[in-house]
């Protein structure tokens, strides 16, 4: 099984890269200099004066402890799941019970030099010490299991957490703190990214509130998940940012969003890693889709997990459909549904979802341009503009592959070519020396066209759509 958590990019200010270094400066220089420990009062009484406001954004975005982890340990760690009592609040609470009476008792020891050369000295110490332990612990904990094993335990972590609550408790965070917030948990597609590239290892994505917020006190608000969230759907927001996102959000193309009951019937091979998996529908028995939406499969229940697929299928009585699957390296999603999905298995499904990717069906001309799975959405449109008898414009589909054998659904295509004088199909073939068509990319047959009064419709990689326009 494929590493459940995913290693992307933490790293978005030059404060977030670089802060490790007053980390060093402290703990490695501070054994020399003592008094560079003194700097650490003034960061302990901005952190908890800036989480009266924020929460635990120092640790997301300021803390050099985290921008050591994040910036030079991260790309060593293993990366794996912290231990459940590492990440217990018992756990937490009495680390920071000790670490607390430690340190109290190592300030009266130093007290009883008030007043004279040796004070600041031996006081700035004692922050040298914690941060030159907390250097070596964390890092120890970051290479054993995840680059912020430590952040699940830090003392400062637990009064940041105190103070956070002291400010939600007088009113003040309902206008100044910045939440995850989710544009509308029906547009979720559940795919659990967000809680893979977590640092802290939350899972917002089940856990948002009546507001769309996601209000644990872990939270770091690092932004790393709005960054890698695949439906573009999170943000940072206050309470009342994102009661205004809701009250505006459009669900058109979520509507019918709803959950059925499937049987897998039927696995098709379409080339070396691309397979067809084809659902009948249970619950409901039929379920009618668009040309160009898309539908959730479940791929487990701990946690609940779903990936998002175009669906390759024509909806002609409701109640079946089909979704083109291309494994992809070190896919998560893929593969288990490559190694565990079986026909006959019962799938829980969602949807359909997205906007029906309406061909203008006045235009005289129409331009398909599809790209390695990309391909997929226009398997039903291809059909769909066959089927329908008040279309009578033409239609050129050209499609672009790596190799022949990466071709699919090439017959279903040809075929329509064959029975219909108006649909032209050309594939395109990169890198096959056998192959005795169209050579090179798509944009190389589309150069060769004169687009005038063409619609144009894509879908594929980004640098094909991007040199495609």
């Amino acid at each position: 099984m494929k590493n459940y958590f995913i290693k992307a990019q933490r790293i978005f200010t030059p404060l977030r890269r670089y802060a490790w270094i007053f980390t060093l400066l402290v703990a490695f220089g501070g054994l020399y200099e003592p008094r560079l420990g003194l700097l650490v009062i003034p960061v302990m009484l901005s952190l908890s004066t800036l989480s009266f406001f924020r929460g635990r954004f120092w640790c997301g975005n300021i803390c050099p402890h985290g921008s050591l982890f994040d910036s030079l340990l991260y790309p060593l760690t293993s990366n794996k799941r912290v231990p459940k009592w590492l990440r217990s609040r018992v756990t937490a609470l009495l680390f920071f019970s000790w670490f607390m009476f430690n340190l109290i008792r190592k300030f009266i020891n130093v007290s009883r030099l008030w007043g004279t050369m040796a004070f600041l000295d031996r006081l700035g110490f004692i922050f040298v010490a914690s941060y030159l332990m907390v250097t070596i612990v964390g890092g120890l904990l970051a290479l054993l299991f995840s680059a912020r094993s430590w952040c699940q335990i830090c003392p400062m972590g637990v009064v940041q957490m105190a103070s956070y609550s002291l400010g939600k408790l007088v009113g003040v965070t309902k206008t100044t703190d910045r939440t995850i917030t989710v544009t509308h948990p029906d547009m979720c597609h559940t795919c659990g990214k967000c809680a893979r590239v977590c640092p802290m290892q939350l899972t917002p994505y089940l856990e948002f509130s009546e507001e769309h917020q996601f209000d644990d006190a872990k939270c770091i608000r690092c932004s790393t998940c709005v960054v890698h969230c695949p439906a573009g759907i999170l943000t940072l927001n206050s309470p009342p940012e994102a009661k205004e996102i809701a009250a505006n959000v459009d669900l058109h193309g979520y509507k019918n969003r709803q959950e059925i009951k499937a049987k897998l019937v039927e696995i098709r091979d379409l080339a070396t890693d691309v397979k067809e998996f084809s659902f009948q529908f249970i619950k409901p028995a039929k379920v009618r889709y668009k040309p160009g939406q898309f539908i959730l499969v479940k791929i487990q229940e701990e946690p609940k997990m779903f990936r998002a697929y175009s669906i390759s299928s024509y909806d002609v009585d409701g109640t079946r459909v089909s979704v083109t699957v291309k494994r992809a390296p070190n896919g998560y999603g893929t593969d288990i549904m490559f190694s565990k999905f079986k026909v006959g298995d019962l799938i829980t499904l969602e949807g359909p979802m997205g906007d029906e990717l309406v061909v203008n069906k006045t235009a005289k001309k129409v331009l398909l341009v599809g790209g390695g799975i990309g391909i997929t959405p226009f398997v039903p449109i291809a059909r769909d503009l066959h089927n329908d008898k008040s279309f009578s414009g033409e239609v050129t589909l050209v499609y672009g592959a790596n190799t022949r054998a990466d071709l699919i659904y090439s017959e279903i295509f040809e075929e329509l070519a064959a029975g219909d004088n108006n649909f032209l199909y050309v594939p395109v073939i990169a890198r096959d020396d056998n192959w005795q068509g169209q050579k090179g990319f798509v944009t190389d047959a589309i150069k060769k066209m004169d687009l005038t009064g063409y619609t144009v419709y894509m879908c594929g990689p980004k640098p094909m759509t991007d040199a495609t326009r």
